[in-house]
């Protein structure tokens, strides 16, 4: 594994990396509530501002970035780090946002069959130009939401639910031919996937009773939650795992490849994108320490299916 680069520091809890064909990244900055821009040179601009909280982000059949916006967190300065927490106070609701470069940002979905969003956090475009994506929910005093899986079409004609309820579902992926999806649970550290037979649809029953035939790809020991993911050309779950501050790599048969952690110790580390002409450049998100990283891979990412 190649050294990891600090390419940008002081960001507001990065995640959502997005690696574009001219060499810059796309990042969200949860705590500030912009989707941004960092050039190759580590300069940071903002391409708009979305409010609430930008999680997960992905390049849509149109061009636009397509945004997961959680709502926003209440937020935490504890030892260096910033610690995002639960709902709060002036939470402006979830829903998935439509932004072009311009900076015009639209609200897409707020609700499933009449039920909000609560906290979207992460989605991935399928090669029918749909999407899958998770709704993570929010976590107060005394309770929480359960959440779900959900596909969408990016004109906002179409949005249902998969698969219903998950514990705190956050990444999500596909495989390299697209016939699995692939959900890591934050809290109880799994990553889940169920074979895919159609355009958002998953085997076995929708909603509720898709939950059970899930798979369980790799159930992770000791206090390690996990984060957003992606999937390399070989078929192998990238996942940020938490606490432990790292990527760690799953084949497709659940077993633990490596596991690569960030130079500065930081449990927050939450993302990894791939980029650059042979998908062998890595983007990582260490939130906590608000900086973006860049690697060399040792096997190529997995082609998103639309660039910018």
């Amino acid at each position: 594994m190649s050294e990891l680069t600090a390419v940008a520091d002081g960001l507001s809890f990065p995640e959502g990396p997005v690696a574009l064909d001219d060499g810059s990244v796309l990042v969200v900055e949860i705590r500030r509530g912009t989707l941004s821009r960092v050039a190759p040179d580590g300069a940071v601009s903002v391409l708009a501002d979305c409010g609430g909280g930008p999680n997960g982000a992905a390049i849509g059949p149109d061009g636009a970035v397509y945004v997961c916006n959680n709502g926003g967190f209440a937020w935490h300065d504890r030892e260096g780090l910033t610690v995002p927490g639960g709902q709060p106070d002036d939470y402006s609701g979830g829903r998935v946002q439509r932004v072009t470069f311009d900076g015009a940002v639209t609200d897409l979905y707020t609700e499933v069959d009449g039920h909000p969003l609560r906290g979207p956090n992460d989605l991935v475009f399928d090669a029918h130009g749909g999407f899958y994506f998770t709704d993570l929910g929010k976590t107060r005093g005394r309770d929480m939401d359960l959440g779900g899986l959900y596909y969408a079409l990016p004109d906002g004609s179409r949005v249902e639910e998969i698969v219903y309820p998950l514990q705190q579902p956050n990444g999500v992926g596909l495989s390299p031919d697209g016939d699995r999806v692939y959900v890591a649970e934050t809290g109880p550290g799994r990553v889940w996937c169920w074979d895919v037979t159609g355009p958002g649809q998953v085997r076995g029953p929708a909603g509720g009773a898709g939950a059970r035939h899930a798979k369980l790809l790799h159930g992770f020991a000791g206090a390690q939650m996990l984060d957003s993911l992606a999937v390399d050309s070989a078929g192998n779950v990238c996942v940020a795992t938490l606490n432990t501050g790292a990527i760690t790599v799953l084949s497709p048969e659940g077993e633990i490849v490596d596991v690569v952690p960030v130079p500065v110790p930081d449990p927050l580390v939450t993302n990894i994108c791939f980029g650059g002409p042979d998908l062998r450049t890595a983007h990582i998100t260490s939130s906590g320490r608000g900086v973006l990283y860049r690697t060399e891979w040792p096997r190529p990412g997995l082609a998103p299916q639309f660039t910018a």
